[in-house]
């Protein structure tokens, strides 16, 4: 680096190595993981609630009177 002191370099070193070793911001745009599952457990029983009623609208029609 032409024109700055080692001082300068030695205040950007030190100025590069604090910003790499500090802890991030937690990124919290997303949802919890319970939230999560809760979603995904609710469609499933949706689909499985569908195809029950799916299949017993068919057995229904297609049994013998």
């Amino acid at each position: 680096m032409k024109g700055t002191t080692m001082h300068e370099n030695f205040h950007k070193a030190v100025a590069l190595w604090v910003e790499a070793t500090q802890p991030r911001p937690r990124d919290e745009r997303g949802l919890s993981q319970s939230t999560e599952n809760a979603i995904l457990l609710a469609g499933a029983v949706a689909v499985a609630a569908l195809i029950i009623g799916i299949i017993t609208v068919y057995v229904e029609r297609n049994l013998p009177r």
